[in-house]
């Protein structure tokens, strides 16, 4: 170790005696976070102990999450599927081939994340086959880590999208079961060294949705991801095709105390928890900022958010929406500005939604800007085909600062 690095590894080690967390070592000394954070791991494991990055023994003891750290790694952990397609607007029984892609909701917030520049890890299983392999090759092709990836079982999830288009809605048809990741067991993922060095991690409903042992692995990562400090996030995500409204409440409620962000879409929280919003109609596409608000209060309320996002979709057709979001920061409820979006491909919106905040809030954003980074990133995704959302963190800013005009750039 040349004498420079020595000098910084005694006054890392010097400044966390004094009570200094792991974040504002490594900003006072100018040191990337990881530097600041082997130093300390390496110290903590020669006394048998784990490394606290908060300090909480010396800084007095937090009472649920922890604050949000310096930008760092997001783990998601979920099910990427291929996705089969009709071509077009064609219906599935019209296609006479199908286009076949990756997706899934994790995988998309993932990709997003890398695209933004953030540190992205992907995990999961997939079996050991071509088809396996190609999904894992198209995530790393965005610069997502997948070392956390687990291979066996039997076969990759599919589903099958036929698009609609004005009033015939799109349709998703899933072929799941007994998916590798469904059937995945505890010892495939190492979840202590999957979390080194990360800040966030994040889950959505649909993973606890596939099976009781996905429900128990996701159950496992929330408890390691709050020991080591993460922030945790979730999309609530409700799927009726996968379960019913009381199993997903009862699944959901217990992974809830670990999560510190929670989002859900207009009907989510309803679905879910039962928590209705006066004055709405998702139906029609009559929507309620006063009920959301309320909405966004009582799951604050009843399970301890730090933050909570709903995004708001009003439904004119399915080629037409109207798009926009809330945020309440456990404080002030915060409306973002509302888009006017002609439907390319909706699927991925929410997911996109979710990778916005998740970096406006790891950028260190203020609440509103945060929300409107994720409420433009998601109204872009909606002009791109596929799951993932190809679109950079400069594209979404430009739209965040006006530039709707959608004008060619040269």
């Amino acid at each position: 170790m040349d004498a420079r690095k020595k000098n910084k590894s005694t006054a890392i080690r010097a400044m966390y005696a004094e009570g200094m967390s792991v974040a504002d070592i490594a900003k006072e000394l100018g040191v990337v976070y990881n530097f600041a954070y082997n130093v300390l791991s390496r110290e903590a494991r020669k006394k048998g102990e784990k490394l606290d990055t908060k300090n909480k023994a010396k800084r007095g003891k937090v009472s649920k999450a922890p604050d949000i750290p310096a930008p760092q790694k997001v783990i998601c952990f979920g099910e990427i599927m291929l996705r089969l397609a009709s071509p077009g607007y064609l219906r599935l029984g019209q296609a006479p081939l199908l286009e076949a892609t990756y997706g899934g909701g994790e995988a998309n917030v993932c990709v997003s994340l890398a695209n933004f520049g953030l540190g992205a890890g992907f995990v999961t299983k997939l079996p050991d086959n071509p088809i396996g392999a190609e999904a894992i090759r198209e995530l790393r092709k965005f610069g997502v880590d997948t070392s956390g990836i687990a291979t066996g079982g039997e076969r990759i999830g599919i589903y099958y999208l036929e698009k609609g288009a004005s009033q015939r809605a799109s349709k998703v048809v899933y072929d799941r079961k007994h998916s590798s990741i469904s059937e995945a067991d505890k010892g495939d993922f190492d979840w202590e060294r999957i979390f080194d060095g990360a800040a966030w991690f994040h889950f959505t409903g649909i993973t606890p949705a596939l099976s009781e042992r996905a429900a128990e692995i996701t159950k496992e990562a929330c408890k390691t991801a709050r020991e080591k400090n993460l922030v945790v996030s979730c999309d609530l995500n409700y799927r009726k095709n996968l379960w019913t409204p009381e199993k997903a409440g009862a699944v959901m409620a217990g992974l809830m105390p670990y999560v510190d962000v929670c989002v859900a879409n207009e009907e989510d929280a309803e679905k879910v928890f039962g928590i209705k919003a006066e004055g709405a109609d998702v139906a029609s596409g009559t929507l309620s900022g006063e009920g959301y608000r309320r909405v966004a209060e009582e799951l604050a309320g009843r399970f301890g958010f730090k933050k909570v996002a709903i995004t708001l979709r009003e439904s004119i057709s399915a080629s037409d929406n109207v798009w926009g979001a809330m945020y309440f920061d456990g404080q002030e409820h915060f409306f973002s500005r509302k888009y006017p979006v002609h439907i390319v491909d909706r699927v991925g919106g929410g997911d996109s939604f979710c990778a916005g905040l998740i970096y406006g809030i790891l950028r260190g954003m203020p609440p509103k800007d945060a929300l409107e980074f994720a409420a433009a990133a998601s109204c872009l995704k909606h002009s791109v085909e596929g799951d993932f959302n190809r679109v950079t963190a400069g594209e979404v800013e430009a739209l965040m600062k006006g530039d709707a005009s959608g004008r060619v750039q040269r």
